[in-house]
């Protein structure tokens, strides 16, 4: 299904048209925007509806931006820089290599709870948000590529090819977002990447881990039991 932009806000608006909105403002409304986006989805939402439950007038929502469109580019722009911003913080304050894919991973999975399945439909059905995606989701197996390297050069994980176990989690992670795999589980999407993080760091131990202090004490016993070593 593609996503339909209302047609009334297709053509760029006068700048007569426009108002001036100071800097607070403006970022309180497009927060507002992008968590009734971001639960709605885009589709079936109007600028004359999202004026309406914003308070404010059609011209200050274009002073947002020219076209509904333009709106909803910057807001899926938006969640997807946040979120990176977010996760790359949390990742350089984790100085273990190993759990830096854990840390990495775990993130994508809170970002991806800020969005609804609606939201995700309406994103890959509309070309210009799915690309803004499909770019964004390369870089994050890019990522994880970089985060298996550099665990190989400190001697955490063992070699292999991770180019493909980064694309491996480049498909759990559409998968997760399709709702696929949550349905197929039972898996809450925070449940999905824990697991994903626990199969990838067991496959690329390079062993250390065990000699680890109280490395087999930390695991539960279902960790025990699905990933023995």
């Amino acid at each position: 299904m593609t996503a339909q932009p209302d047609s009334r806000d297709r053509r760029p608006r006068r700048t007569a048209r426009r108002r001036v909105v100071d800097t607070r403002r403006r970022d309180e409304l497009l927060r507002q925007v992008e968590a009734i986006i971001l639960t709605e989805g885009f589709t079936a939402v109007t600028m004359d509806e999202l004026a309406q439950r914003l308070g404010c007038s059609k011209a200050t929502l274009y002073s947002l931006a020219s076209t509904k469109e333009q709106l909803v580019l910057a807001v899926t722009r938006a969640f997807f820089r946040e979120a990176t911003a977010e996760i790359e913080q949390a990742v350089q304050a984790e100085p273990d290599p190993r759990q830096r894919i854990r840390v990495y991973l775990a993130g994508v999975g809170t970002a991806m709870r800020r969005h609804s399945h609606a939201f995700y439909d309406d994103m890959v059905g509309y070309e210009p948000t799915a690309q803004i995606y499909r770019t964004n989701s390369a870089a994050a197996a890019r990522r994880v590529h970089e985060l298996i390297e550099e665990g190989v050069q400190t001697g955490a994980f063992r070699a292999l090819n991770g180019h493909f176990a980064a694309q491996v989690v480049a498909v759990t992670i559409d998968a997760v977002q399709s709702g696929v795999l949550l349905e197929r589980t039972g898996l809450t999407a925070g449940d999905a990447f824990s697991e994903l993080g626990d199969l990838l760091l067991d496959g690329l131990s390079s062993g250390q881990s065990t000699s680890e202090p109280g490395a087999t004490a930390a695991r539960s016993p279902r960790d025990q039991v699905s990933a023995p070593r």
